[in-house]
């Protein structure tokens, strides 16, 4: 009960805003209040099973539970774990489990799993890169690939940094930390430096990728909105024998200079239907930072459909 309610009851506090419901928390019991009591009963057992089933329950995982509950189950049947099966999926690493949180995410993770070259595009804070990161350390450890590289185009977000100071990695660190972020959530950090120093994970900006052949690698193309065609035509003939590629982009966040076509957009419409790429969309729904995010992403989605109808009505006679 301690875990289910999580600290200071943040875990009740999460469920009763997700869910519109109040619930009063009294000993070792729990009262519901409100219009979806029946559903939020069900959430509350099926994260009481979780946690009978030695699994962790916090606010990544009350949040997935929510969004992929299973509507059409059948109230009766008493089994919560069936009625809220959770994500199918879990991509195990050194430091954590990474368990997918909506159903694109699980369409996602499915493909990266299965193909060799797989897109995820979509808006800020879908895991896209996350995903990505997680099923490469997966099939690092279990010897699937013998390394990891990640990269992303060394491309300023809308201002000018100037000249930076340092050495050649003092300089592209900034523009990295990223992933930095994302392989510390999964190696421990002891053994993401050795692994980096033997050259077995490799962080480098795109342009480093021109010339090489990546065999029996994990590779990421992360920010590609910002690739180039010529660099994304590039990257993606740098696939060899045993790799598999992950390319992902927000198209909203283009920060290549006016008149410079996004290489992503490109490949979508020259690559789609070929044979063994999967492309997988995201939308503001998918958002799983703060649920401020995903209406921020709503708002400018809205706003930017406004311009474009004002637009098209000054143009018409």
């Amino acid at each position: 009960m301690i875990d289910l309610v999580g600290p200071n009851g943040a875990h009740l506090a999460q469920i009763e805003q997700l869910m519109g419901v109040q619930i009063v928390h009294r000993g070792n019991a729990l009262m519901v209040h409100g219009e979806a009591v029946a559903e939020a009963e069900r959430v509350l057992g099926a994260l009481y099973a979780r946690l009978e089933a030695g699994k962790q329950v916090d606010m990544a995982a009350i949040d997935a539970l929510i969004r992929l509950r299973d509507d059409g189950g059948d109230a009766q049947s008493g089994d919560q774990t069936e009625m809220f099966p959770g994500p199918a999926l879990e991509i195990r690493t050194r430091k954590k489990t990474m368990e997918p949180r909506t159903e694109a995410q699980k369409a996602y993770t499915r493909a990266l799993l299965e193909n060799e070259l797989t897109f995820g595009i979509g808006p800020a804070g879908t895991g896209k890169t996350y995903i990505a990161v997680a099923v490469a350390v997966s099939k690092f450890i279990s010897g699937d690939v013998d390394r990891i590289i990640l990269t992303r185009p060394a491309v300023e977000a809308g201002e000018k940094l100037g000249f930076l100071p340092g050495t050649q990695d003092d300089k592209i660190d900034p523009y990295m930390q990223p992933l930095y972020d994302a392989l510390n959530d999964f190696l421990p950090g002891k053994q993401l430096a050795k692994l980096r120093e033997e050259k077995r994970v490799e962080i480098a900006p795109l342009a480093f990728m021109r010339g090489r052949t990546l065999s029996n690698a994990f590779v990421i193309l992360d920010e590609a909105q910002n690739a180039t065609t010529m660099q994304m035509k590039m990257f993606l003939t740098r696939l060899g024998r045993g790799s598999r590629m992950a390319i992902t982009g927000d198209r909203s966040q283009v920060d290549l200079p006016r008149g410079v076509h996004s290489g992503l957009r490109d490949a979508e419409h020259i690559l789609h239907g070929v044979d063994g790429i999967s492309f997988n969309y995201f939308t503001a729904t998918d958002v799983v930072r703060h649920p401020l995010v995903a209406k921020i992403i709503t708002a400018y989605e809205a706003d930017d459909a406004r311009r474009e109808a004002a637009r098209l009505t000054e143009r018409k006679p």
